[in-house]
């Protein structure tokens, strides 16, 4: 995970070498909220499942950069005043705080589109067929039938109440959506057909559920110095959690559970999925 953070932050800052005219400040907040902090878990997805076929490093930093573009963009989003209004973000100001609200939007729009641009870039495959693939893929996966949608019902959420398959399917789009793509993408890249990616996503299913649960219970019992965000957030606003709708040792219970589940689905491979199990496990053991 370190070494991956090292090398998503390498390709965040050739990517993003600040201009020499007026548009320095979005490339300065763009650089603000991608370099630096994060688990980058989403990039270690996609390398790790690049891994299991041999796709070569330079296509899967790539993708995985382009994923991670598209995740920090949400966060900028995600944050500002209409959504979520936050005021901490990695441990630092948000972007929106340290830029202002339109400096903001736009570094999320750029960011947006620089993960699109990654996608169909021939230095990421040389095949179209697959760029192609990756591109309608990710464009799913943050639409309306993925984190848009999920970030709408999230918004709902503080007027209406949720039961637990709505609140399932809230954070299937809102989370797990992302996630998908970052096994999906890894099988894309190693050509593999859509048949035979059942595993992978039975796989990241679980563990996109497994990760929202570990969140919720972290947002009552972790630390915000470790979490580098406010704590505290949904229980104030009154939106129903896993938690809350089913308390926190069977919350515990249902995490550890998924994450057996996702580890089950891998049992096709061998020592090259280690990695993939490492990462389930550690969904729901991490503090931040």
């Amino acid at each position: 995970m370190d070494r991956v953070a090292v090398a998503i932050d390498q390709r965040f800052d050739h990517f993003l070498t600040v201009p020499d005219d007026p548009r320095a400040e979005l490339f300065e907040a763009m650089r603000y909220a991608a370099i630096g902090g994060g688990k980058r878990l989403r990039p270690l997805l996609v390398m790790a499942t690049a891994r299991l076929y041999n796709v070569e490093e330079k296509s899967a930093l790539n993708a995985a950069t382009a994923i991670e573009a598209l995740h920090v963009y949400s966060l900028i989003h995600d944050d500002l005043p209409c959504m979520d209004d936050d005021a901490l973000r990695r441990g630092k100001p948000t972007t929106h705080v340290a830029f202002g609200e339109a400096q903001a939007v736009l570094a999320g729009d750029a960011l947006h589109a620089l993960a699109f641009e990654l996608l169909a870039d021939e230095k990421t495959h040389h095949d179209p067929f697959v760029r192609a693939e990756m591109v309608a893929c990710l464009a799913k996966a943050a639409g309306p039938s993925g984190m848009a949608g999920g970030q709408m019902m999230d918004l709902a959420a503080e007027k209406q109440i949720f039961d637990l398959q709505t609140v399932t399917r809230l954070q299937q789009l809102k989370t797990g959506a992302l996630i998908g793509v970052c096994l999906e993408i890894g099988a894309i890249l190693g050509r593999v057909p859509i048949e035979g990616r059942t595993g992978l996503r039975g796989y990241a299913h679980d563990l996109g559920l497994a990760f929202q649960i570990a969140d919720d219970i972290l947002d009552v019992e972790g630390d915000e110095a470790l979490a580098g965000k406010q704590l505290h957030k949904d229980e104030a606003a009154g939106k129903q959690t896993f938690l809350s709708l089913m308390g926190l040792d069977r919350a515990k219970e249902q995490a550890q559970m998924l994450v057996d589940q996702a580890k089950s689905h891998l049992n096709g491979y061998g020592t090259e999925a280690d990695l993939l199990r490492a990462i389930a496990e550690y969904v729901v053991h991490r503090d931040r």
